[in-house]
């Protein structure tokens, strides 16, 4: 099922990427595993339930070097909830892997009743999430679990956007004791930084980079591309654009994101989920809320559309996901509004 992950960054990118000193690390995916592992190797608690998901997991070394941590219950999504909600409530540190369309769709009376209704302290790996599995199409991404996952009540929701996040996250939910879905792609990701400045939390997004023009909300593997975008904006048009790394989709950081529109003239949403349900719509919410009206908005994000073919560097370029994308979304807000700069 799975396919050569393609690069996400166009030769464009990649250059602004190494001016700006980020190093390009491994798929979260990769430190996931080997987070697992190393928690593994302190508590025999804890434990890894896969659906025939060991290799595209990267848990291929997880159960060579703990076998009786490991529990394969084959293609079989709704047992894989099931059991896993089982063994956590016999006191048990449980990741339940699976790919995210699958996990999210088919388990989802599962994860609604025996998860959080019963509120055992099940985390949910989503894996190859978004649009990760490329051309395999539509059945096989991942672009409603925002969505259905986030109005369910005693769920965590997050999307770590490198792997210093990845890794944190992990360590996050074992300890949480709640209910939580991780959503993991498949790509390399650069490493953001701000590790000391701004420590990992579960609930409270990431300022990357301040300014007073744009705003960028951003989640998961997108916030890269928003981090670029921001750059190439000011190089090039004298325009200071605000970066936030919203990883936790729920709970929600309104006070930062408000914060954003009211210091913002504009902001744009960005996400690797379809428009509806997900990101864009939580933070409008937010800052409507607060009677804040006052900035322009906009949700990039995949439309209410059977996805285009192609890898998932070519489907974030089709829907204005990269770099070269955000930044023109953005130059167009601010030629419609006052003046910017």
């Amino acid at each position: 099922m799975s396919t050569p992950a393609a690069s996400m960054y166009s030769e464009a990118a990649a250059s602004m990427a190494s001016e700006l000193g980020l190093k390009k690390g491994k798929a979260n995916l990769e430190v996931f595993a080997a987070t697992v592992e190393e928690l593994a190797s302190k508590d025999r608690n804890v434990l890894a339930v896969v659906s025939d998901s060991r290799g595209s997991g990267k848990l291929g070394p997880f159960s060579e070097r703990y076998p009786e941590q490991l529990i394969e219950l084959g293609i079989a999504e709704q047992n894989l909830v099931g059991v896993s909600a089982g063994l956590a409530s016999a006191g048990k540190t449980v990741f339940a892997v699976s790919p995210a369309c699958f996990l999210s769709a088919r388990s989802l009376e599962q994860i609604k009743n025996d998860v959080a209704y019963s509120d055992n302290p099940v985390t949910l790996v989503g894996i190859s999430a978004g649009v990760s599995y490329g051309a395999l199409g539509t059945t096989h991404h991942s672009l409603h679990d925002f969505a259905v996952l986030r109005a369910i009540n005693n769920m965590n929701v997050v999307a770590p956007a490198d792997n210093y996040e990845a890794r944190e996250a992990v360590k996050a939910a074992a300890a949480l004791k709640k209910p939580v879905f991780l959503r993991f792609g498949k790509a390399p990701l650069y490493d953001l930084g701000f590790e000391a400045e701004q420590p990992f939390r579960i609930g409270k997004a990431r300022l990357l980079r301040n300014g007073g023009d744009v705003a960028f909300v951003a989640t998961g593997e997108a916030v890269i591309h928003a981090l670029l975008a921001a750059e190439w904006l000011k190089r090039n048009h004298a325009l200071n654009a605000r970066v936030l790394d919203v990883h936790s989709i729920k709970p929600f950081d309104t006070e930062t994101v408000v914060a954003a529109a009211k210091g913002c003239r504009a902001v744009i949403t960005v996400e690797e989920h379809l428009v509806n349900g997900g990101l864009g719509e939580a933070c409008a919410a937010a800052i409507l809320e607060s009677g804040h009206a006052g900035c322009r908005f906009r949700r990039v994000a995949i439309p209410d559309e059977y996805t285009v073919t192609g890898s998932q560097a070519d489907i974030f370029r089709h829907y204005g996901i990269s770099m070269e994308g955000l930044a023109q979304t953005a130059l167009s807000l601010a030629e419609n509004n006052v003046p910017v700069s």
